[in-house]
């Protein structure tokens, strides 16, 4: 009899520490800059001062997800980001940040070009999301075939950039004016199956997505990086708006 309960208070004291770790594991794993709560999947993160301003750092974790040169599309465009908490039912709107885009020095991959943007409408697990994101390095390049490289649209899981250069090259791809070690500030329009990219001050979109490949509609946001790349974030802005149903009036009277 003795004997049973202290098994069960050994088991019981067991349970109660294992839980206690669970919990401190998530906690570690959450980071808070101003009032908005970050979840970090496969990143290192922390909130520091750069340039004057408190920021989200954020670098992939290479420990916690591998990356392998022979295996990019298993390894690459995939979960690694940090995820607003909070919010789980963004579907059509306005995404907005600044972020400063560094390549790690030493780089532990030579193509490093700087990866860094958004992901948005997330699936609760993790298991669907849509994303725009950058290749700084060679938005300015003198090399125009270079450029049109700099922008980039995927759908996790089943469209990575490797299947869509394939399958569509240049489709789901851009240029944009923008350049590493400096602040970009990146606007999404999102509405039904279209997605629109601004870059900075400027009028018109960079960019655009006329009809995205995701099934899932709504969810959560991320802040995104990949392999060599250091990101700065900061002033995150969502906007949430209903459908808006554009006219085709106006193609019609062009004959278009």
């Amino acid at each position: 009899m003795n004997i049973s309960r202290i098994v069960i208070s050994f088991l019981t004291l067991l349970f109660c520490s294992l839980n206690i770790f669970s919990q401190n594991r998530e906690d570690f794993k959450k980071i808070t800059l101003k009032n908005q709560v970050f979840q970090l999947y496969n990143v290192t993160g922390e909130v520091i001062k750069f340039q004057g301003k408190k920021v989200l750092k954020i670098e992939r974790d290479l420990k916690a997800f591998p990356f392998d040169t022979a295996r990019l599309e298993a390894t690459v465009d995939d979960i690694h980001y940090a995820r607003l908490l909070d919010l789980d039912d963004f579907e059509n709107g306005t995404i907005e940040i600044k972020m400063y885009s560094q390549i790690q020095n030493p780089s532990p991959f030579l193509g490093s070009a700087g990866f860094i943007g958004i992901y948005y409408r997330i699936k609760d697990d993790n298991s669907a999301f849509e994303s725009i994101y950058l290749r700084p390095k060679v938005g300015r390049a003198t090399n125009q075939l270079h450029r049109n490289h700099t922008v980039q649209y995927f759908s996790y899981p089943h469209a990575k950039f490797d299947t869509l250069r394939k399958i569509a090259p240049f489709k789901y791809e851009g240029s944009a004016p923008v350049a590493l070690n400096e602040w970009i500030t990146m606007r999404i329009e999102v509405n039904g199956e279209m997605a629109e990219m601004f870059i900075n001050d400027l009028k018109y979109s960079s960019f655009i997505v006329d009809k995205m490949l995701g099934s899932n509609k709504k969810g959560s946001i991320g802040l995104y990086v990949d392999i060599g790349t250091v990101g700065y974030f900061r002033d995150l802005k969502i906007t949430k708006r209903p459908l808006k149903v554009e006219s085709k009036l106006g193609d019609k009277v062009n004959g278009i």
